[in-house]
């Protein structure tokens, strides 16, 4: 049996498409959304606002470009090792942790150096205009700033998200859930009789990261007011 006929023989299983068994598409593509919409949520709360105070008070530049280059250079299947590791050294649930902390440290980076060069890229002239009104330093922040910032931070998360999606697939090696990236497991794990599982489960992982692209292609589209959009495109043209 080639492989096309054995990932049609699988497409068709009558668990395939079910939203309860942890066979069906569907419900590993709940899991794996769920991973990744937690993890990048946890991250976001740990990096938009340390970003924001410090691009705000124009402190920690050098921590900016530090965290962007170990970002680019920590592999991601290292840190879900590496964190697999001290869960079993230390008795924490393998199955859970290690996989959330090292998908939250992925997404750190390109959060954080998107919230920072978008709140240091703000005109100065607007922040004093504020200022100059009567607005705290906070609420410059919050309200000046961090709206000015958006469409930066929006790619960052846009960026840091597609990573995370792709990540949890290979977290599946470590994982007994790890989402879509579980069929790619199995399939390597029956051998010649799984390149139909591993084909469809690979096939999988591309729509999802094809559909989220889609998806925060929209959320910056309808959340990011016009103005703020062309300027942080000119921007992005600038040499």
């Amino acid at each position: 049996m080639n492989v096309w006929a054995q990932t049609w023989q699988w497409l068709t299983q009558p668990n395939r498409w079910s939203w309860t068994d942890p066979a069906g598409i569907p419900y590993r593509t709940l899991e794996h959304l769920g991973f990744s919409v937690l993890s990048l949520a946890l991250a976001a709360l740990l990096t938009i606002p340390l970003a924001l105070w410090l691009a705000h008070y124009r402190k920690g530049g050098f921590v900016a470009n530090a965290v962007v280059n170990i970002g680019r250079a920590v592999p991601s299947f290292g840190l879900i090792i590496l964190f697999w590791f001290l869960a079993a050294r230390w008795e924490v649930n393998t199955s859970f942790w290690p996989l959330l902390i090292a998908l939250v440290a992925l997404a750190l980076p390109p959060l954080f150096s998107n919230t920072y060069a978008g709140v240091i890229s703000a005109e100065e002239d607007v922040v004093d205009a504020a200022r100059g009104t009567g607005y705290t330093e906070r609420g410059i922040m919050v309200h000046v700033e961090l709206p000015l910032a958006l469409p930066v931070i929006l790619a960052g998360a846009r960026v840091a998200f597609l990573q995370v999606v792709a990540t949890v697939a290979i977290g599946a090696i470590v994982n007994n859930g790890g989402g879509l990236g579980r069929y790619i497991v199995d399939g390597f794990a029956e051998g010649a009789g799984g390149y139909g599982e591993i084909l469809g489960g690979g096939v999988a992982v591309i729509v999802l990261a094809l559909l989220c692209e889609g998806a925060f292609g929209l959320i910056s589209r309808y959340a990011v007011p016009k103005g703020l959009a062309a300027e942080a495109a000119s921007r992005s043209r600038l040499p």
